[in-house]
């Protein structure tokens, strides 16, 4: 990975409290990047497919099934 690519992030979490927090911390990061949040888990699933980020962050209770 170049240098000043950085690691593109979703975070899932029916708490916006949450969604916010995770990002705050995850952007304080220079290597890393909130590309988009999103409320529930189909949700998180159409924006992963759409967005394709690198990494998600996701409640387990959200997935799914």
């Amino acid at each position: 990975m170049a240098q000043s690519m950085k690691v593109r992030v979703l975070v899932v979490d029916d708490s916006g409290f949450f969604q916010r927090r995770v990002s705050e911390i995850i952007n304080k990061a220079p290597r890393l990047e909130v590309i988009a949040t999103a409320r529930n888990g189909q949700e998180g699933v159409e924006k992963a497919l759409a967005l394709k980020p690198d990494v998600i962050t996701m409640d387990l209770s959200l997935i799914p099934i």
